[in-house]
């Protein structure tokens, strides 16, 4: 599996963050529809995210909850049907939840920075820093803290856990 490490913020508003990750950024701004659907697993996460009608991802990924950057174990398989995943998925195993959001992409190096729009949630920031195989969490931990006061992302503006976790607790 794939590694990373990841933090995710509250933002007022990620049209002010867009012009500063653009002046430093190695690529980017991608603006990406993203239609994430959450399936039970017992054993971390798993999501299908459909991107179009013709691709999209089946993704599971472990990381524990917590405020701060953390590490993150995830698997993409790529799909060239989502509609009909999601559908098998949901009757297989049961959907517990779907986020929608809009998503600009920036590369600095090797970190994906998401601003992202997240239907009835607000807006966020994203980093995920991309580890090398037997590369050191803290490397990736330190690489994250730096990009975070690059963009004065406060610690109390830091989430512990997913979208799905703000909607579920959000409807009660």
């Amino acid at each position: 599996m794939s590694r990373n490490v990841e933090i995710k913020a509250r933002v007022e508003n990620v049209a002010t963050l867009i012009p500063r990750v653009a002046g430093f950024a190695s690529e980017g701004p991608l603006e990406i529809a993203q239609d994430d659907t959450f399936f039970r697993c017992d054993t971390g996460r798993l999501k299908l995210r459909a991107i179009s009608n013709e691709y999209g991802e089946l993704i599971f990924y472990r990381r524990v909850n917590q405020a701060g950057p953390k590490e993150s174990f995830y698997l993409r398989s790529p799909t060239s049907s989502p509609e009909t995943l999601r559908e098998s998925l949901s009757l297989a195993y049961g959907q517990i939840g779907r986020i929608r959001k809009y998503r600009t992409l920036f590369l600095v190096g090797r970190t994906r920075v998401h601003l992202d729009r997240v239907e009835g949630l607000g807006h966020f920031l994203e980093l995920e820093v991309v580890l090398v195989d037997d590369e050191p969490t803290d490397s990736g931990v330190r690489e994250a803290r730096e990009l975070m006061d690059r963009l004065g992302i406060q610690p109390d503006q830091l989430i512990e856990g997913a979208y799905l976790d703000l909607m579920l607790a959000q409807q009660g």
